[in-house]
């Protein structure tokens, strides 16, 4: 990964790995203020079976429990970002208590990554098949390899779809276009992805993990606990009142303007500085 610019000691390239470690099937890592999760099972192209989930969510329950991680960036190894449910455990996975507990244990996971209170940037390279098209639309923004696919493969298997497709999609390209998707069985390429505004950025696929990581950085080091407090709200607008939407907007700006970070922002813009939100919010906890 390559240094950014800037003063700001917490840029990648002169900051202090704090933790790496190789879970089975994650490989999970903190650069400064950004804490890396790589799906890294490439013998199952990264499929989303009880291991995975398990390690996933304990990796998303240390970036909620760290406050010195102010974002995350979710990637994936080897040629595919993820394929899905793992169809060689699906027939003898069919009883439907044990499928209510594999929907309960996709729950478990997706939830904690949707509501994490800091900024979530996914970067995906190849296919996204299924629930993994569903895992890389749990993030707030997402950068998109050339080789990056997503696909719609539920039906073709007369199954539902599932972790959260359902629900995100829908709210971020309408539900026309879902059922479209959806029942058409089709598959949307990165510049078609982006088109419908899913994808931040189409890069070469080699540059993937940097690009996607220097956007993580970059929220990082703006005002990440105020992204937390907005992102929360913007969760909940669709099934918000306008009147409830302006008195949750009123109670959200009361929090951010006691927060540090807003402090330095106003601060900084007085001084005519860059504000350091990072250091700023340091000082708090």
């Amino acid at each position: 990964m390559r240094p950014m610019s800037g003063s700001n000691a917490y840029h990648l390239g002169r900051a202090p790995t704090a933790d790496l470690s190789q879970r089975g099937k994650l490989k999970v890592e903190r650069q400064g203020p950004v804490l890396t999760i790589c799906l890294s099972s490439q013998e199952t192209r990264n499929s989303l079976d009880a291991q995975m989930l398990e390690e996933l969510g304990d990796a998303v329950a240390q970036a909620e429990a760290n406050k010195s991680v102010r974002a995350v960036f979710l990637t994936a190894q080897g040629p595919a970002f993820c394929s899905g449910a793992n169809i060689k455990h699906m027939p003898q996975g069919t009883d439907p208590w044990q499928v209510h507990r594999n929907a309960r244990g996709l729950g478990r996971t997706l939830m904690p990554l949707m509501w994490l209170d800091k900024p979530v940037v996914v970067g995906v390279n190849g296919p996204a098949v299924g629930s993994g098209m569903g895992l890389a639309l749990s993030g707030d923004l997402m950068l998109a390899g050339e080789s990056a696919s997503f696909t719609a493969g539920w039906f073709r298997l007369g199954a539902m779809p599932d972790i959260g497709i359902m629900y995100n999609l829908p709210r971020l390209i309408g539900m026309a276009r879902t059922k479209n998707f959806l029942f058409g069985g089709g598959t949307l390429s990165a510049a078609e992805a982006a088109d419908l505004g899913l994808v931040l950025r189409i890069v070469p696929d080699r540059q993937l993990k940097d690009e996607g990581f220097n956007e993580a950085m970059r929220l990082a080091e703006g005002p990440a606990e105020v992204m937390g407090l907005a992102k929360a709200l913007l969760a909940r607008t669709f099934e918000t009142h306008m009147t409830d939407m302006l008195a949750f907007e009123g109670f959200g700006q009361a929090m951010a303007m006691s927060n540090p970070e807003f402090k330095e922002g106003l601060a900084a813009a007085c001084e005519k500085r860059q504000p350091d939100f990072v250091r700023a919010a340091s000082k708090y906890f």
